[in-house]
């Protein structure tokens, strides 16, 4: 765990002087919130633009050679990518944190009334999106690479619209499962989490396999 954290602080390093883009790329959702007076809509804006931001350590590492470094480090390549998972991890929180404090407080200035149910579905769609993108997009940069990693970004959208389209074709209003979903956010909460779970556990299996390949 240790040597996790070295990692993690160690991307934290490396980010470090892109800090004042990535505190911006928290800031512009908060007008995608007050344009669209919708809290999920500006939760889930959020979550995507920093995971877009991905790609800066695999980018900020192959410019500047920290492969060397890596190499002469004293912290195996698999607690590498686990570092780089946690920090991955933090940033969305630190987002997603930033998003439900200062989304809510605009929208309430707007004169729009925040439910319960709306802070739940925020909740859930945030880290839902966050994970959708994340679990495909880390993997890809360890195997293709900054730049020609960066056409993992567009997978998650494709499948999210896809997911969308099918949803609208689909009558999910008799089904038990989704209206247990809809008519219970905790219950959503819950599921959403168990799958982000599950699919950052396949997601790191995936590229630690990718970077001991790379070692051969």
């Amino acid at each position: 765990m240790n040597d996790t954290l070295k990692a993690a602080k160690l991307d934290f390093a490396l980010i470090k002087p892109y800090m004042k883009n990535i505190c911006f790329t928290m800031v512009i959702p908060v007008v995608f919130a007050a344009i669209n007076r919708s809290l999920m809509t500006g939760v889930s804006f959020a979550m995507c633009f920093i995971a877009m931001t991905t790609g800066y350590t695999f980018s900020v590492s192959e410019k500047s050679g920290m492969d060397r470094l890596y190499g002469i480090l004293p912290i195996s390549k698999k607690h590498l990518v686990f570092g780089r998972y946690l920090y991955t991890c933090l940033m969305g929180f630190l987002a997603f944190l930033f998003s439900m404090i200062t989304h809510p407080l605009v929208l309430r200035v707007l004169g729009e009334t925040i439910h319960p149910v709306d802070i739940c579905f925020a909740i859930v769609l945030g880290i839902l999106m966050f994970t959708l993108y994340t679990v495909f997009q880390l993997p890809g940069y360890y195997k293709l690479g900054a730049i020609n990693g960066r056409i993992f970004m567009y997978i998650p959208v494709a499948g999210f619209l896809a997911i969308l389209l099918l949803a609208s074709k689909l009558n999910l209003t008799n089904n038990p499962i989704f209206s247990a979903l809809t008519g219970n956010p905790m219950i959503s909460i819950i599921a959403v989490l168990l799958v982000c779970i599950i699919a950052y556990l396949l997601s790191i299996i995936m590229s630690i396999k990718i970077v001991q390949r790379k070692e051969m």
